[in-house]
Order: C-alpha cells, then sequence, then structure tokens
C-alpha cells in the first residue's frame, strides 16, 4: 500500500503545484485595476445590461450574446466595474479549462498525461502579450469546447450516449460566447462516424449516426433557446445582424498574419514539437486510439480556420489552438520525463525542455508585468469627466476607446459605444487608401441623433482631433454642426479634446 500511497502524493504536489503556477502567470492580471484591452468593451455592454438596458440596441458589440450576459452576472453579483472579481473569475475559467484537458489526457492515456495537458495549458493560453491575460472571447469558448471533447471522449458502455447531447449543448454555448468556436462542432460529428470509432467500441453505423444526432440536437437546442431569449427582448433581428451579418472581409492582413503566425509557432514551439513527434511515432503512443488522434488533428485545423477566418490575425484569436495543440504534445512528453522513450535531438532532452519551458514562463511574466504595469492609470480623459460630471450625466466618446466609460464611470449616451458603424472602421489596422465611407451603416448616423434625443450627452470627447487622426470630426457633418453649435471646448487631455455641452 506504500507505493501507491506515495504516487498519489505525488499526483497531488504535483497538480497542486500547477494551480500555484498558473495563479503566478495569472497574477499581473489579478492585481490590475482596471480592464484588460477588450474586456473594456464587452464591460460598458455588460453594464447597460446591469442598468436593464438591451445589447445590441443599447449598446451595440458584434460578439455573441452569451458574452455579454456572463460579464453582466458577474457585475449583477460583484457590482459594476469589480475589476478584481472579472479577473478572478477568468482566474476560475482557466483552472476548469485545464480540468477539462486533464480527463482527456486521464481518458485517453494516464493522469500525468492529463496533468501535462493542464500545465501546457495554464503556461502557454497567455502566450507572449499582456492582452491575453484578458477575459476575451477565445478563453471564454475553450472551457465549453474542452468539457464537450471531454464529454465525447470518455469510455461508456452505452450505444447510443445521451451525455452527447450535453456535449452539443456545450458546443452551442461555446458558439454562443465567439462565433468560430461553431466550427468545433464539425470534427467532434465527424470522429463520431468514423469507421474506427465504432470499430473501438464495437458499434454499427446506425449507433454512430444516433450519436451524431444527438450531440447535433444538443447543439441547435441551445441555439434555439437563446434565439427565444433574444426574440422575448425585441432584439432578435439586431442579435443576428451584429453577430452573424456585419462580418464581411474587406482587407486580408496578410503581412500581419505571417508575422504573428511565426511569433506564434515560436513562441509555443514545445508544443507544435510535442505533436509532431507524438504524431511521427503514432503506432507506439497513439496505439489504439486513432480515432481519437484524428479527431484532435480535426479540431488543430478547425481551430486554425477559426483563427484566420477574419483575416484580421490578432495574438488573442491563437488562444483557440492551445487546447489541441497540448492535447496532442501532452502524450509524447509524458514519455519523455518519464525516460519511457530516448529524445531524438538534444533539444527535448529532459533536462533542456525543463529549462525551456522555465524561461518561456519567466519571459511570459516579464512583458505581461511590464505590460500592464504602463496601463495601471485611468486615462486623463476619464478623470476629467468622473471629477466633473454628475454620476447620472451620459457622455460620447468620438473613436475606438471605450474604456473611458469605465474610467469615468458613465454611461454612453449612445448605442455606439465605439463607432465603427458611424465610420466605416475596418478592424485589424489602417488600411492605406481605403476610403470606408461607403461602409458606414444605413441608418447609423439617425440612430445617433435619437440616442442623443434621448438622453442628450452632458460631454463628448473626440479621441479624433490630432493632424494624423483617421476620421476627424470635419468629415461628419452631422457631428461637426452638433459640436460648433451646442458645445464647447473645455479640456485638452491626453487622449484628445474633451466638449461640454453650453
Amino acid at each position: 500500500m506504500d507505493v501507491p500511497t506515495h504516487r498519489g502524493r505525488q499526483f497531488r504536489f504535483a497538480a497542486l503545484g500547477i494551480i500555484l503556477l498558473t495563479v503566478a502567470i495569472r497574477l499581473p492580471s489579478l492585481l490590475h485595476p482596471k480592464p484588460i484591452d477588450s474586456e473594456a468593451m464587452y464591460s460598458v455592454v455588460a453594464n447597460e445590461i446591469v442598468e436593464c438596458g438591451r445589447p445590441y440596441i443599447d449598446a451595440v458589440e458584434r460578439k455573441p450574446p452569451l458574452l455579454f450576459w456572463t460579464y453582466a452576472a458577474i457585475f449583477k453579483v460583484a457590482g459594476e466595474f469589480n475589476w478584481k472579481a472579472l479577473h478572478v473569475v477568468a482566474l476560475v475559467w482557466t483552472l476548469c479549462a485545464m480540468a477539462g484537458l486533464y480527463l482527456v489526457g486521464r481518458e485517453l492515456f494516464d493522469r500525468k498525461t492529463g496533468l501535462i495537458a493542464a500545465f501546457f495549458y495554464g503556461v502557454f493560453q497567455p502566450w507572449l502579450t499582456w492582452k491575453n491575460l484578458s477575459f476575451d472571447s477565445e478563453m471564454l469558448m475553450n472551457l465549453p469546447i474542452i468539457w464537450a471533447w471531454a464529454i465525447a471522449f470518455r469510455r461508456s458502455s452505452s450505444r447510443l450516449r445521451p451525455e452527447l447531447f450535453a456535449a452539443g449543448v456545450l458546443l452551442g454555448a461555446a458558439f454562443l460566447l465567439k462565433q468560430p468556436a461553431a466550427i468545433a462542432t464539425v470534427p467532434l460529428g465527424i470522429y463520431l462516424l468514423l469507421p474506427s470509432y465504432r470499430v473501438s467500441r464495437s458499434l454499427t453505423r446506425m449507433n454512430s449516426i444516433i450519436q451524431a444526432a444527438m450531440l447535433t440536437t444538443g447543439f441547435f437546442l441551445a441555439l434555439g433557446l437563446v434565439t427565444i431569449v433574444l426574440w422575448k427582448q425585441g432584439i432578435l433581428h439586431d442579435a443576428f445582424y451584429w453577430t452573424i451579418a456585419d462580418h464581411d472581409v474587406p482587407h486580408v492582413f496578410w503581412q500581419k498574419g505571417i508575422v504573428i503566425t511565426l511569433t506564434f509557432l515560436g513562441v509555443c514551439l514545445p508544443l507544435a514539437i510535442g505533436a509532431i513527434m507524438a504524431c511521427r511515432d503514432k503506432s507506439e503512443i497513439w496505439a489504439g486510439r486513432t480515432p481519437e488522434r484524428t479527431a484532435l488533428f480535426g479540431l488543430l485545423m478547425a481551430s486554425a480556420i477559426g483563427a484566420a477566418a477574419g483575416a484580421r490575425f490578432y495574438p488573442h484569436y491563437y488562444v483557440q489552438l492551445i487546447p489541441p495543440l497540448a492535447l496532442l504534445a501532452a502524450p509524447y512528453y509524458a514519455r519523455l520525463w518519464s525516460r519511457a522513450i530516448r529524445p531524438p535531438h538534444w533539444l527535448l532532452r529532459p533536462a533542456v525542455t525543463y529549462a525551456w519551458l522555465g524561461l518561456t514562463v519567466i519571459a511570459f511574466s516579464i512583458e505581461h508585468w511590464t505590460g500592464l504595469a504602463q496601463r495601471r492609470l485611468p486615462s486623463e480623459a476619464g478623470r476629467y469627466l468622473s471629477t466633473h460630471s454628475r454620476p447620472d450625466d451620459r457622455i460620447f466618446v468620438w473613436g475606438q476607446t471605450p474604456e473611458i466609460y469605465l474610467d469615468a464611470y458613465r454611461r454612453p449616451a449612445s448605442r455606439y459605444i465605439t463607432t465603427f458603424p458611424l465610420t466605416g472602421y475596418v478592424f485589424g489596422g489602417p488600411i492605406t487608401g481605403l476610403d470606408t465611407r461607403s461602409r458606414i451603416l444605413p441608418g447609423a448616423w439617425t440612430n445617433l441623433e435619437r440616442d442623443f434625443a434621448r438622453h442628450p450627452p452632458i460631454y463628448i470627447v473626440d479621441i479624433q482631433s490630432d493632424k494624423t487622426a483617421q476620421y476627424p470630426v470635419k468629415n461628419f457633418p452631422i457631428l461637426a454642426k452638433l459640436l460648433a453649435e451646442r458645445y464647447r471646448p473645455v479640456a485638452h487631455t491626453a487622449e484628445g479634446v474633451i466638449y461640454r455641452m453650453r
């Protein structure tokens, strides 16, 4: 009995160490007193929901509704502007995703492989940039995807596998958190129909079809329930437009895509090497697990398509690649670190890989701490507005800077918390020579005037006031006339000019 007890103690120490390491990695976000990157946009929408507003009508953003409802639930419980609570939830969300990866690794191989998969996710999920510490949509959608796959990979004596219905619901929830998550359903559905899957579980073709139908039914039930909720709220049409229809690809940022992709592969090279090495020796490592290996490669390909679908190649898009890479790499490193196989190159010797991963954690931490340290103070415009306005005053920010609303603790005067519908702004970066006026949303300026009539902005912040601005106010007559006739400049801040109603 001593050996199992000793191994159990080692396992508990290893699990605790991984949890503490994850807390240490995310400590910069836990101590950060502000929203991180895109958390600002989501929080402005969520705060409107807490104040009995509706997404897509009272605050426009292009993510699916479950993301905003999740944020709103956090602020409803913990209070608006409670960034510590938001970042604690992000930590717990990460740990729950790691727990799902552990279950997959344990189900396919053993507990050690599961721990390594969880460890890889904890280290590489916030890869490179401080922005990846945010409670972003990719992190949000990874959790239900991972647990859906954990359910699907679980060994079961049932030929119908009703638990796949729950997996489908989780995948539907993932889609309702971020649109590209829907593609993760495809390889899982194919997995259930693979001949090798049927053989490994002694199933008939009809059994596989029924199981795939279970998964599909769960997915569409989740979508159907949310559709009913949106219809009841009177925002179904707007939700469909902003989450689905308003997602064209006006420009492909090829150069940016190449640079970010190569950076990702370089930074996450241990994962890439592990996945490659595991597949090179698939006859040994993946013996008896051919359908699962095929499915994980399908998930990796689907995730790559999802990351590239928007053609903007933001670093956080690549976070969705971490779960399949971690699961593919973990079994190889489990054997390598237990000395069950010999490394084919000195770079993969256990001592070298330990040092490599340790330096990776240190490098990430330095970038996270330094990046967030420079962004701890509220914006100058936000500080001015919080001092010189009343709590019930509304403000409007002309530009793509929604964090000013949060720094000022004031609600927006318009549904357009970022002004891309009014300008035709293309997400991804400036494009030389592109006139975006043709991309202005029809009726957007009429909506702006109606919003201002309902709750006039006491202050307007012009972020596009410098000489190099892409969208100066003078190019938009309605706003230019409003500022000239009804407002006067009262402050010049680092972010732009602040106007007050006369």
